[in-house]
């Protein structure tokens, strides 16, 4: 027996399905487009997502970043045009944040850059745990792999952005260490 959403359980999760889309594609017009592919294939597909004991809507969630995460890999595979996702940040350079001092600005363009040069895989373990906050299980559902992968991934993730922060012109102070 399935069990589909409404729309407006989905429409709840815009927000932070676009947050998402911008940390990885890093321009807003393909984040924009990245959220509404995502949108749509999660509707037609609807009925394959089930409701699961525990919380729904974060299993919806991370149901959503499952569907997100599969239709950017997708993408990047159908669109080789950029040889990287760097220079694909390098052809669309996003604007200042309105109102950000000149060393805001800076650090931020510091930790795009940096955030652009992880490896994919530990790009989209960091920005879901870190930045849309999943737990790991939720963040293993979302990529598909264990919650030990995503544990890895992870530290690898937070060693290579402070060493790449660091390289930049950013210190230590920059980033505060989690264990």
């Amino acid at each position: 027996m399935s069990s589909g959403f409404t729309a407006e359980q989905l429409q709840a999760h815009i927000p932070r399905l676009r947050r998402y889309a911008r940390a990885l594609t890093g321009s807003r017009e393909a984040a924009d487009d990245l959220t509404q592919d995502t949108l749509e294939r999660a509707w037609i597909k609807r009925d394959l997502w089930r409701e699961q004991a525990g919380s729904p809507d974060g299993k919806l969630r991370a149901w959503l970043f499952a569907v997100m995460h599969n239709v950017f890999i997708n993408g990047v595979k159908r669109t080789r045009q950029f040889d990287s996702l760097d220079e694909l940040a390098a052809a669309r350079p996003e604007p200042a944040l309105a109102g950000a001092s000149a060393e805001t600005d800076a650090a931020l363009s510091d930790l795009q850059a940096a955030l652009r040069r992880l490896p994919d895989e530990q790009r989209e373990v960091l920005l879901l745990v870190g930045l849309e906050q999943l737990s790991y299980a939720e963040a293993a559902q979302a990529l598909d792999v264990p919650i030990g992968t995503v544990m890895s991934r992870l530290s690898r993730a937070r060693e290579r952005l402070r060493q790449l922060l660091d390289e930049g012109g950013a210190g230590p102070q920059s980033l505060r260490r989690v264990k």
